[in-house]
């Protein structure tokens, strides 16, 4: 969206708090994500990484008890803004989760899904679909078995299928929530190395808890921990020139 790139940031959170009931999950967060980057936020169980994810996108909304305070801003407006249409939102910022759940139907009809839901036309469904899981690296794994069922691909094709359905519907963002946790060596390289090649036309928010992933990825990384953040930057200077000593102790295994 043209209109919206005069901000300077694609995403900034300044101050913001975010609760389960009495307990923060978040805590007066201030930071920034350049558009078309590769960021990646690490940090132990519970330090909330996936509470920052979910809020992007309004995932939280239905949590009883729920409650916030500050600002998380997407092109400069305020992603829980009243004037913030939450379905239009969600299409423009796209959420990848730790286990894959394709739906009970075809590997087409799975990409096809989001499209038809935005009343894309049927004759223009192929072309996108086809764009879609070549931009997941996955089309050539597949090309041969559309209509076959999306349960029989493998746990590394299912997580290239579950970013694919998310390309599919054209966002801006992707949000990732341990997107690898699941996987074999082989398949976590290649969505890593996906991802490096999405951040040139999209802004990609990775999650890990994982910090040799973070420490591979590159670019840059924040580190939160027990709702705080500790720290944010270039992750070669992270991984070789911690600033606090909680940031030191997590990337050499200290805890974690």
């Amino acid at each position: 969206m043209d209109e919206h790139k005069t901000a300077q940031h694609k995403i900034e959170a300044i101050h913001f708090t975010f609760s389960y009931g009495e307990t923060p999950a978040l805590k007066s967060l201030n930071l920034k994500i350049e558009r078309n980057s590769l960021f990646t936020i690490m940090g132990p169980t519970g330090s909330g990484k996936t509470t920052f994810l979910k809020a992007l996108n309004r995932l939280n909304d239905r949590v009883e008890g729920a409650s916030l305070s500050g600002k998380l801003l997407l092109d400069g407006m305020d992603v829980y803004d009243h004037a913030v249409d939450v379905a239009s939102l969600r299409r423009r910022v796209g959420m990848v989760f730790a286990l894959p759940t394709p739906l009970p139907m075809t590997i087409y009809d799975n990409v096809a899904y989001g499209p038809r839901q935005k009343g894309v036309k049927p004759r223009e469904l192929d072309t996108l679909v086809e764009q879609a899981l070549e931009a997941a690296a996955l089309f050539e794994e597949v090309k041969d078995r559309m209509t076959s069922s999306a349960h029989n691909l493998s746990g590394g094709q299912l997580q290239r299928l579950s970013l694919a359905r998310v390309l599919a519907v054209e966002p801006e963002v992707i949000l990732l929530d341990e997107p690898t946790s699941g996987l074999d060596p082989l398949s976590t390289l290649r969505i890593e190395e996906l991802l490096r090649e999405l951040a040139q036309a999209y802004t990609v928010v990775l999650v890990t808890h994982n910090p040799q992933q973070a420490a591979r990825i590159q670019g840059e990384t924040a580190f939160f921990y027990s709702g705080e953040l500790v720290e944010a930057g270039p992750a070669r200077r992270i991984f070789t020139n911690p600033k606090d000593k909680r940031t030191e102790d997590y990337i050499t295994g200290r805890f974690g």
